[in-house]
């Protein structure tokens, strides 16, 4: 329900409580006005009975003698209105009873009213006095009230008074607490009962209290007893009091437990040294900054990474620690994070550049950590210099190129001698055609026939030349030195290349190639000369493998392995591979020939792998041996 429709209360008294209200005042004024009357009236007749009394003696003097001392009466007893009462009572009496006529008895009427004024005026400033008196004893009777509510009311605070000799006067129930004496044992003893007894024996409490004396106040942090003997540590605070004429009163005294305080802070002082100590031997540099980008905390390791001290640090943008642009780009990214809560770096990490006191810039890993304290966001970055990584990353990648290329070498030596003897047919063919070509052109005149014959003969040897220039080019591709270069490439022309080189001797060995194409498994994205070194080595490794096997059988084929990869397969028909050897057949160094290095299949693993693929074995469903490898296939994006 809304509260706004709710009908207000209203705090204004209702007619009938004014009226219970009127009565209860005008009942109390007419009891009072009663009151007042009943005393002026009884002092007023007891001073006609004190007259009547005298009047033998008196005459016709001093009728209203007795009547001023009633009229006093009233007013110290009851109040100035009484004493009013009396001197109106104390005239009709002296008038009823006949002892003063007018216009005889004027003056003395007169001379009474001024007495009574007098009286009135006297008593009035006595009722004042005594009024005032009477509010300043009950502000001081409340004050004291509240002063002890206050004193005990301050629970973790022992307050106490000494007198100038040092002996406790005043004692609040927080000390009783704290230092296990009640009041009615400390009070009128002497402050020296606190102390430690060493510190009794040195003379430290009256010190401490000629201190006060000399200073007015003073603080202090020391250790204190307790009624059981035990110490605890307590902030004190003597302070010399003194009265309006500068004279001492004595000591307050306020003392507060802090062992607890003091041992909490030395754990959390311990816990900063061990952490100072561990961010000063980690390797990696940490920096703290706030949602501004300040560095509130720079570790020794960032001094080190960055030739920046911590001093120089502090307050700053964390952004001098970047090359442009990211340096005038950072407080936009912290800005954004905090707008959007997307996240660039914070739990992700990444590799960043960092620049140093020199200017000099070097790669780096940063990791960033956010956390709330007290209220307060703060980012911690951890920082972690890359550049030994890569540059030991770059001397691995040259270090792998060159024993890519030691291999391939070792391959062409392998097949050195069948080599020279290919190339020894196309040339040995060029000599003759070219002789041949020579003889018929000796005569001084060729007859038809003998031009047609030799323009074969040249067109013979020119197709010889270029079959041994062409195995030339394949092979000083193949043995050249150069780093992974993808591209786009044609499987089955690929393939078909290799098969020059890997096959050359293979048919005077009896074996036989067969190759199973599917054009759909074309183009792929690959590295070509280092592919065919793959192609080549597990071709040239089956050729060797059905050295003594009655079938030799050498099949090359590529087929669609998914979306994203084709597969190539190299089999034989050889006797396979042990089982003891295909556990670790792509481990460097495991090799099943006698005199094998074991690297030709451990580089065709990193050739692979280089080129995003894998590469396994299977023993053949009939024996043997087959490699399986993968490329990846190459998209339109890849070929446009």
């Amino acid at each position: 329900m809304d509260g706004r429709n709710l009908p207000l209360r209203s705090h204004a008294p209702s007619p009938e409580t004014d009226d219970v209200l009127r009565r209860a005042i005008t009942a109390r004024s007419l009891a009072g006005f009663f009151a007042r009357l009943a005393v002026a009236a009884g002092a007023v007749v007891l001073a006609a009975l004190i007259r009547s009394a005298f009047a033998p003696w008196l005459h016709e003097h001093s009728h209203y003698l007795f009547f001023a001392a009633a009229v006093l009466a009233a007013g110290v007893f009851a109040g100035t209105r009484a004493a009013i009462l009396a001197a109106l009572l104390s005239a009709v009496a002296v008038m009823l009873a006949g002892w003063a006529r007018l216009p005889e008895g004027l003056a003395e009427m007169l001379g009474f009213a001024a007495t009574s004024a007098v009286i009135i005026g006297v008593v009035h400033h006595i009722a004042r006095l005594r009024s005032r008196a009477q509010a300043r004893a009950e502000q001081a009777a409340g004050l004291a009230d509240e002063l002890n509510l206050l004193l005990d009311g301050a629970s973790d605070y022992a307050i106490y008074m000494l007198d100038p000799k040092g002996r406790v006067t005043l004692w609040n129930s927080a000390a009783e607490r704290m230092k296990g004496w009640r009041e009615a044992e400390v009070v009128g003893h002497d402050t020296a009962m606190f102390y430690p007894a060493a510190a009794v024996a040195d003379g430290k409490p009256q010190r401490d209290l000629d201190r006060a004396r000399a200073e007015g106040r003073f603080t202090e942090e020391d250790w204190r007893l307790r009624k059981n003997g035990s110490e605890f540590f307590a902030h004190v605070t003597i302070t010399a009091l003194h009265d309006k004429s500068g004279d001492l009163r004595g000591f307050g005294k306020v003392i507060r437990d802090i062992t607890a305080e003091r041992a909490a802070e030395r754990r959390l002082q311990e816990n900063f040294n061990q952490f100072q100590s561990i961010l000063a031997t980690v390797p990696d540099a940490m920096i703290v900054i706030d949602e501004e980008g300040r560095v509130l905390s720079f570790s020794a390791a960032a001094e080190r990474l960055f030739g920046y001290t911590e001093s120089e640090m502090l307050g700053t943008n964390v952004s001098r620690l970047m090359p442009s642009p990211e340096q005038e780009q950072h407080d936009d990214y912290i800005r954004q994070y905090l707008l959007t809560g997307v996240k660039r770096i914070i739990g992700i990490g990444r590799t960043v550049t960092g620049k140093r006191a020199d200017g000099s810039t070097f790669p780096m890993e940063l990791a960033v950590g956010e956390a709330i304290t007290e209220g307060a966001r703060v980012f911690t970055g951890f920082i972690r210099d890359l550049t030994d990584k890569q540059e030991a990353e770059a001397r691995i990648d040259a270090l792998r190129q060159e024993l890519i290329h030691a291999a391939r070498l070792s391959a062409m030596g392998t097949m050195a001698s069948t080599l020279a003897h290919e190339i020894n047919q196309p040339i040995t063919a060029v000599v003759s055609y070219v002789r041949g070509a020579r003889n018929l052109l000796g005569g001084e005149n060729p007859d038809a026939d003998d031009r047609a014959m030799i323009e074969e003969a040249l067109d013979l040897a020119t197709e010889e030349a270029m079959r041994a220039g062409g195995i030339v080019r394949r092979l000083r591709e193949f043995v050249a030195r150069g780093d992974l270069e993808k591209s786009v490439e044609d499987l089955p022309a690929l393939v078909a290349e290799a098969g020059k080189l890997a096959l050359i001797g293979a048919r005077e060995k009896g074996v036989e190639e067969r190759f199973d194409i599917d054009p759909a498994a074309s183009p792929v994205l690959a590295d070509k000369v280092q592919v065919q070194q793959v192609l080549i080595n597990l071709m040239r490794n089956a050729i060797e493998a059905m050295a003594d096997s009655p079938e030799r059988v050498l099949t090359v084929s590529t087929a669609i392995q998914d979306a994203e990869f084709v597969r190539v397969t190299v089999a034989d028909t050889g006797p396979g591979v042990a089982p003891e050897i295909a556990a670790d057949l792509f481990r460097a160094f495991n090799s099943s020939k006698t005199d094998g290095m074991g690297l030709g299949l451990s580089i065709c693993r990193t050739i692979v792998e280089a080129n995003g693929g894998r590469i396994w074995m299977e023993p053949g469903v009939h024996g043997g041996a087959v490699f399986h490898f993968t490329l990846t296939r190459a998209t339109e994006d890849m070929l446009e």
